[in-house]
């Protein structure tokens, strides 16, 4: 195993990239930074029982600017190269970001073996798994893959490439037995739902952020960390819900540029009309049912400020 690792540190291509120092941890790549805790996961997604730390070698492709995706955990064991992806956005592209990552990595390997690409001699490849832990507000099974051939018009299995991902659903109340595998996992599950909890209940996204942290603290959830890293952890958390409202607000930028090109400008002003009369009623409605602005903009994958001024129409009566 440590010759298969001195091997594989020699030739990925994450070796020889040059860090972006600017790259700014999201908070599940945070938690599982340490690899004994990392190892616990692998262990947990796995049904493996590893108990070396050593065994395990953290290749993440840290440059932030890498197809424009941000990589949350890779590392390679038992001659696996694992990408273990967090989101709290559903995408059926994940499969395609898996192909997208793997690819560059092993682009690595093949620029050490030139001149063997052609030759009768086999390069050997660590075996690629692709995990994504899933605690969106969008309903979703316990456990789920995903395909790259769905993208292709002919279908699931056609074509003559395949990236798989196994898909796991950490909300509370998902895979408790996955959960209580990894102590770890669990207390981010509980983390995270403990500030969904506070947005429901119209805190401000900071206020929400700071009273699950004291009352995780309290619980002894993540207490260490928590108790340590308090203005770290509320960064990061406050940039990737900046981010998430950033690209979805390129989402719709883009989506108004196409119908600007498709239709005439008579039609288009009648469907923003009559988008624009539904997304009040939704609104509405959210708010009749006590939720919070922050929560509704993140439903409905609208920009908070877009639900603040609907809101206001609404307190007026317009």
């Amino acid at each position: 195993m440590a010759n298969n690792l001195k091997w594989y540190q020699k030739h990925f291509l994450w070796r020889r990239l040059r860090i972006n120092r600017k790259y700014k941890d999201r908070l599940f790549r945070f938690l599982f930074r340490d690899k004994k805790d990392l190892l616990e996961l692998y262990n947990a997604v796995n049904g493996s029982a590893y108990s070396n730390a050593d065994d395990l070698e953290i290749v993440t492709l840290e440059d932030a600017i890498f197809m424009k995706m941000k990589n949350d955990l890779s590392f390679i064991i038992a001659n696996q190269l694992n990408l273990y992806e967090h989101q709290s956005t559903y995408s059926p592209n994940m499969p395609l970001r898996g192909l997208l990552y793997f690819s560059r990595q092993y682009e690595g390997i093949v620029a050490q073996h030139k001149d063997q690409l052609y030759s009768s001699k086999l390069i050997k490849l660590p075996t690629p798994e692709y995990v994504i832990f899933y605690n969106g507000k969008q309903e979703q099974a316990d456990r789920g893959e995903l395909f790259l051939s769905d993208a292709f018009e002919t279908g699931r299995g056609s074509g003559c490439l395949e990236c798989k991902a196994v898909f796991f659903n950490i909300n509370r109340g998902h895979n408790q037995e996955l959960l209580e595998k990894c102590r770890r996992l669990w207390e981010y599950s509980e983390f995270i739902a403990e500030v969904n909890e506070n947005l429901d209940r119209n805190m401000s996204l900071k206020a929400a952020i700071m009273k699950a942290v004291d009352c995780c603290i309290q619980k002894g959830i993540l207490e260490e960390l928590l108790r340590k890293n308090q203005a770290e952890v509320l960064h990061m958390l406050l940039t990737e819900y900046d981010e998430k409202a950033h690209m979805r607000g390129i989402y719709k930028e883009g989506e108004e540029a196409g119908y600007q090109k498709g239709y005439s400008k008579g039609e288009e002003d009648g469907y923003r009309k009559g988008e624009s009369e539904l997304l009040l009623k939704q609104v509405r409605q959210k708010l009749e049912r006590g939720k919070s602005i922050p929560v509704i903009a993140e439903e409905l994958e609208t920009e908070v400020a877009v639900i603040e001024k609907i809101a206001e129409r609404i307190n007026r009566n317009e």
